[in-house]
């Protein structure tokens, strides 16, 4: 069977293109993006049962474990009564990093309450939680104070 000079010129173009094709495959597959990758000691903070008015404020350190530098744009909490603090500075590859969280321990009884992380790192919206319970003071003027 003999092939015209168009079905050649086509199955070149075919045979071409497939080859382009499978070479550009191959080369995203060997690429890997470096991303930073956030290792926390914990990822939940139990503050067990709580005076009223005691110390609310806790700390989640991390470890940047990925080969990237991360950057924290925005940490907020749940709602108006948990504050999170921390570092506007790059964490580096191997670097140590804490975000601190302060509850408002002048709400009497349990909770359970969030942080919401948006970062650079391999998960960008991380969650990190509070939970505990805070007890009713023994005294009526402990609750004016």
């Amino acid at each position: 069977m003999a092939y015209s000079l168009n079905q050649k010129s086509t199955n070149l173009l075919l045979v071409l293109f497939l080859l382009v094709s499978a070479f550009s495959f191959a080369q995203e597959g060997s690429k890997s993006e470096k991303v930073g990758v956030f290792t926390f000691e914990n990822e939940e903070i139990d503050y067990g049962t709580i005076a009223y008015n005691s110390d609310g404020l806790r700390v989640f350190k991390f470890t940047n474990t990925g080969d990237a530098p991360i950057v924290i744009s925005k940490a907020k909490g749940s709602c108006g009564c948990t504050v999170p603090t921390y570092s506007k500075n790059v964490i580096l590859p191997g670097e140590k990093g804490e975000i601190q969280v302060k509850y408002a321990t002048n709400r009497i009884g349990k909770f359970t309450k969030t942080v919401m992380l948006t970062t650079n790192a391999s998960q960008p919206n991380k969650v990190l939680r509070i939970k505990g319970e805070v007890l009713k003071p023994e005294t009526k003027e402990a609750l004016k104070s």
